[in-house]
This record gives C-alpha cells, structure tokens and sequence, in this order.
C-alpha cells in the first residue's frame, strides 16, 4: 500500500568509517520486522553490506538502500560508506535524502570524516539528528561525545536521552522529555522494560532537561512564553516544536545507544519519523525542488506532487547479473508507471520505462508504481547515467548534477593475459558506469593504460571487482612519470640530409633557429624564408619532421616542450629535393641543434589540499617539505587545518597511502596537475641513466 507523502522519510546515515552505520540500518530493518534475524557484519550475513569485497573487507564500500514501515511511516534507508575512499558516493547520495542520522562514536568522538559528511550533509541543508553509538563500549562517554560535536562541528547538540550507565554497565536510555528509563535485555532482541529512573540519574537529568525545554520552546514564541512564565506544556506541543527545531536546523537532537546490542534504536526510529523531514516539508523551500528548463535555461521548479509533471535525479547506478543495468533515482515529483517515456533531459534522449523496481539491499523488487518522495529503479535505460535527470516530455526540467571527485591516485594497469587486455576496455567502462569516481585512460606519453581513483583502496576493490564480475585479471603498477623535456639556450644549426644511390637522389638542407619559450607555451613554429631557398611545398614537411623529432628528446628520450623554431634559410634541389628530404633534415638538424641548446628535464608538479587534524599539521608540513614540496599557505578549518602546497609528482605518487599512516587514517586529500619545473641536476642525472639503462635493456 502507497504510504501517503507526508507519512515518507528518506534518511541517510553517516558518519566516519568503523562508527556502527550499517550495524544500525540492520538493526532497524530487524526492528521493523523486515528482516527475520540481524544481520551482523562481522559475521557476513549483512543484508546492506553484500558483495563480497564488502564482506572481506568487513566495512560499506558503496551506498545501499532499503525499506521499512515503522508506525505509520514508510522509510527509505540509505547505508553509506565512511572510509576517505568511498566518501564522493555517500556526497551524492545525501543530493536525494530528507535527512540524516549521525553516528558519534562515545569512544573516539567526532574524526574528520565525520566531519567531511557533514558538510556534505550542509551542502544539501539536511535536518540531522544524533545518535551516539557504541555506548557498551570500554571507556564510552555520552557527554563528552556530545561536546565533542558542538567544538568540532559548531552546532548546538540537544540531549533527549541520557544512558542508563555506561561501558559495560550500559543497560538502556532515560527519556529526558517523559523522564521515564526503559531497560533492555542482553539478547539484542530490541525488546524493552519500562523502570523507575535511579536518584543520582534523576539527579544528573534535571539540568539537563531544563536544557532541552529551553531549546524546545525557542522554536515557538508563544510557548517561550509561557514556559518562561511557569506554564505547563502539553508533551504533544513539546513533540511538534522539537520537529520545528530540527527541520528548521536550530539544533541537532542527540540519543543514544547500541547499534549493535540493538539498544535504544526503536526510539531512534521513532525520532525519524516525528523530526526528519517528509518530501513536503524538507528545509526552507517546503519540499520545492529547483531546476532549469532544458530550453530557456530559465529557473523551474517542482513541486513533491504525486498529481505534478514526472521529475526525478538518478543516483547510482547497478550492473545487476539478472536485470542487467539498473539506474536507481529519487522522483521528486509526479507518478511513473511501467512502460511509458520519459526524457533524459541530461543528454536530450528519450528513454522507455519498462519494470520498476525498489532496491532491497541486495536485491530488487517489483512494485507497480514510483510516486513523489519514492526512491526506486528501472533497468535497461540507454543513455542513463549517474547523475542524470529524467523527466516528462511534455514538461521538462533538468537538475543540477552530481558532484564529482579529483582522482587522487593512479596506476598503471597490467592486464594479465592477452585475452585479459581485449577485455579490459568494456570491462573498465562498465565498472566505470557503477562508479564514477574511476577514471581510465590510455597516457599518450607514456604508453600505459592508467586506472585512476580516489585512494588506494578504491583501486584495490576496483581491481577485485573486474576480475569476480567481468573475468578481467589486471596488475596494478607504480605508473611512469610523464618527465618532458625542454632547453635553456638559443641556438642556430644547419640540418642537412643527401642521399645519392644511382637514379633519382634525396637532398634536404635548412637551418633553423631553436630557442626557449615560457613554460606552458608548448611549440611554435615560425616561417621565416624569403626568395624561395626552401620551396613553399616543403615548409610543412619541415614543421613535421620537427614534431616528430620532439617526440623524443636527446637526454632521455622524453617529449621535447616550450621551444620555439624559426626556420630561416636552406637550399633545395631542383630534382632529388622531396618532402620526405626536408622533414629528414629538419629532425636531423632539431636533434643536433637540441643538443647544443642547453637542454634540461622537466617533471610534473601537482597542487595538494590536505586536511588534516590540528595536531597532525606540523608532521604533514614537514613531509611535504622532505618531498621536495612548497607549502602555499594553511587555512584553519573546525578542528583541522587545510594545507595547500605544491609538490613533484614523483614524490607524491603514492600520497594517499602515506597520508593515511602518518594521520592515522584522519587525513583526506585531493590533487591535480599544476605545472611543469626543471629536475635538480643531482636527480636528473639519475633518471636520465635509469632511461637509458631500459632502453639498453629493450633492444
């Protein structure tokens, strides 16, 4: 039965990697009866955590959805992953969430990937409420977590709960707005007791609850009235102004529990359906979704109307063994039904909706309609990507897309076998369709296939993924550093090519001019001849054979950039010249010339943005240093800095791996390529003999 709109949540949970967030979403689906026994990732039998490189590796490595109906309500889970690696899929998931539920460690607190989450989380102006987990924990502490939030993240955390103990003597939750303890057993059943709070919890509470009412009823000024002249306030009014105070983001409420002994989630559950969000009546805008017209480029917008024009954003997208290709989207407005059209106003293309389905961890189920607020997925769209839009025909809108991450490391990729490499292409490309954050191309420099990514993990699972799913074994290499090559002086030289072997002979000669340009600038050929010495039909056979001589410079057989030639005198033949002559003298003389010029190598330098914990700045400042690097400037950043610099590609080509030991997994990063600057002698000397050392070793 279609649950009316207001009745549906779409909520995310996230949180750092290892914080519980699946443990919870399968504790929730047991809860809710949806699942006959908990699934336990540990033990391999997680419902969201399914594919096998999840169960190996014991953590989420991609988003997954599922469903359940708690007390009226139907709710769209969305499981996301907390590792660096995999966190671009979590920022575009919460693009289609009403809200979210955060997960705080009573251990460790708030990491800089929960902080990464939540401005995610800010990107999209979702409501969020806390969860402390773990508190069974040794050493956990739901205070100090909740200070810890409101330091680092900068947002007013409101208990509603307080443990009933904690460690090894937590058994349950006091409600801070009933004042009631509810106990529970040690069989992770989710079952519960009703108890009289003791005096020293009672004791603790009191402050705390004054805390609370006072965050409520400033939500509504007719009840800070009267609150503050000693009125009582209904529990219901209490209740409808909590919601206002979350869904208009004036605080964040904080519970707790245990994830994994299935403590204190039934009230969890029952705060997402009273303070998350429905489609109607998310953030600011009330449920109003913006778009453009794909026509006029003219604002549009949709309302969360089952009765409205079709619209909604595709967000992952699934190889699926038995339905094939399945693009999963959220529709914000409007009712899709099997086979009918729609438009991909991403790419202008029309598209057929065959089966719908809803995405139930694992697996897909059938369902005869998807209607404003749904999240749901259709199989065997064409021209479908992630991060498309699909709308009516008649009414078209198209949202704004997903954002995309910087691959931070590459690799080069090996295929095992020859039928391995003829695979691999339409492999790469169908793994790339799943996960758009994989990059794979072929380095025109270097001649290797170069596989891409956010960090070292994600192109290990990549790799794992091509072999199980597409039969595709590759071997991932330290990729070769695209040096160049470049001169420093000016010089003038004669290139001079004459053949004579009986009959017709070859005869080139020019002289040209090479000189240095600003870094960047590449090639410029200038044609400087006057009365014909070199024939006009022979000048673009000179430009050639010079290209074709920078393909490889003198030092170490590297590409030859920012040099300017002037071709300004020569001689012809009026019978033995050809084009073939002209372009042989003119690489002959671009060589010679090249070696009389000075000529240095070049390397690839890369700008870095690193966050890293405050207390980890000075390390990370200092490596960057031994790397070679230049730090540009430090930007402070809640309980973090960002640390902007400049390094060689060579010294940073496995950075994300060594970040991550010297930050404890804490560290994140991204990269691009900035420039190109002069190798020091001492160092260049040694790549010029490994290169000619394999080029003894090829021939």
């Amino acid at each position: 039965m279609e649950s009316p709109i207001d009745k549906k949540r779409n909520i995310a949970i996230i949180a750092h990697g290892g914080a519980g967030k699946t443990t919870l979403a399968e504790s929730m689906l047991f809860n809710a009866r949806v699942t006959p026994k908990l699934g336990r990732v540990d033990e391999g039998t997680s419902v969201l955590d399914s594919t096998p490189e999840e169960r190996q590796r014991k953590m989420t490595l991609q988003v997954s959805l599922h469903q359940y109906s708690w007390k009226g309500h139907t709710v769209n889970l969305i499981d996301t992953p907390g590792y660096t690696n995999f966190l671009p899929h979590t920022r575009s998931s919460l693009r289609v969430a009403g809200g979210a539920v955060v997960l705080l460690s009573a251990i460790s607190g708030v990491k800089v990937q929960t902080e990464m989450v939540w401005g995610y989380a800010d990107e999209n102006e979702l409501p969020r409420i806390a969860f402390v987990n773990k508190m069974d924990s040794e050493r956990a502490r739901f205070l100090r977590a909740v200070d810890d939030m409101e330091k680092v993240l900068g947002v007013k955390g409101v208990p509603v709960q307080l443990p009933v103990g904690e460690g090894e003597d937590f058994t349950g939750v006091l409600d801070l707005l009933t004042m009631k303890a509810y106990t529970y057993g040690k069989d992770a059943s989710g079952g519960y007791e009703e108890r009289g709070p003791a005096d020293d919890l009672l004791r603790e509470a009191e402050p705390l609850r004054e805390h609370l009412l006072e965050a409520v009823v400033e939500a509504d000024d007719d009840l800070t009235e009267r609150y503050l002249d000693g009125e009582d306030i209904r529990a219901e009014e209490l209740m409808k102004a909590l919601r206002e105070g979350v869904l208009t983001r004036r605080f964040v409420p904080v519970l707790c529990g245990s994830a994994y002994r299935n403590i204190g989630v039934n009230f969890l559950m029952d705060f997402v359906n009273l303070c998350l969000p429905s489609p109607l009546d998310k953030g600011r805008l009330k449920g109003v979704v913006k778009g453009k017209d794909p026509a006029t480029g003219k604002e549009a917008k949709r309302e969360p109307s089952p009765d409205g024009p079709f619209s909604a954003l595709v967000f992952k997208t699934a190889l699926d063994p038995f339905t094939g290709k399945l693009s999963v989207f959220r529709v914000y407005s409007g009712t899709l039904v099997p086979n009918t059209t729609v438009l991909n106003t991403s790419r202008n293309a029309t598209e057929k909706i065959g089966h719908i389905f809803r995405i139930a961890g694992d697996k897909t189920v059938e369902v005869d309609l998807a209607c404003a607020g749904d999240i749901a997925a259709v199989s065997k769209l064409k021209d479908t990507h992630t991060g498309d839009t699909l709308a009516d025909e008649k009414e078209p809108v198209v949202f704004p897309p997903l954002p995309r991450a910087n691959a931070a490391l590459s690799y080069a990729v090996a295929p095992a076998t020859k039928a391995d490499e003829e695979k691999m292409p339409s492999a790469v490309a169908k793994l790339m369709e799943e996960d758009p954050c994989l990059e794979f191309r072929r380095d025109d420099e270097t001649k290797e296939f170069v596989l891409s990514g956010v960090g070292q993990v994600h192109l290990e699972v990549a790799v794992e993924r091509l072999k199980r799913k597409y039969g595709c074994e590759v071997e991932l290499k330290r990729p070769r550093i695209p040096y160049k090559e470049t001169i420093r002086s000016t010089v003038k030289v004669q290139g001079k090519y004459k053949k004579q072997s009986g009959g017709r002979g070859q005869y080139g000669d020019t002289w040209i001019e090479i000189s240095p340009l600003e870094r960047g600038k590449g090639f410029e050929f200038v044609d400087d001849i006057v009365g014909g010495v070199v024939p006009r039909q022979y000048i673009p056979a000179v430009e050639k054979g010079i290209k074709e001589a920078m393909q490889s410079g003198v030092l170490a057989g590297y590409p030859v950039v920012d040099v300017k030639v002037r071709l300004y005198d020569g001689s012809h033949h009026s019978v033995d010249s050809s084009e073939m002559a002209f372009k042989i003298a003119a690489s002959m003389g671009f060589k010679k010339g090249m070696e009389q010029a000075d000529p240095v190598l070049l390397e690839p330098i890369m700008k870095l943005e690193i966050i890293v914990p405050e207390e980890k700045m000075g390390d990370v400042i200092g490596d960057i240093n031994a790397r070679r690097g230049k730090v540009l400037g430090v930007e402070p950043k809640r309980g973090a800095h960002n640390i902007k610099a400049l390094a060689p590609m060579s010294e940073v080509i496995n950075y994300s791996t060594d970040l991550k030991g010297m930050t404890g997994d804490r560290g994140v990063f991204t990269m691009e390529f900035s420039h190109y600057e002069e190798v020091p002698p001492h160092l260049s000397r040694k790549i010029i003999e490994a290169a000619r050392g394999e080029k003894e070793k090829s021939r």
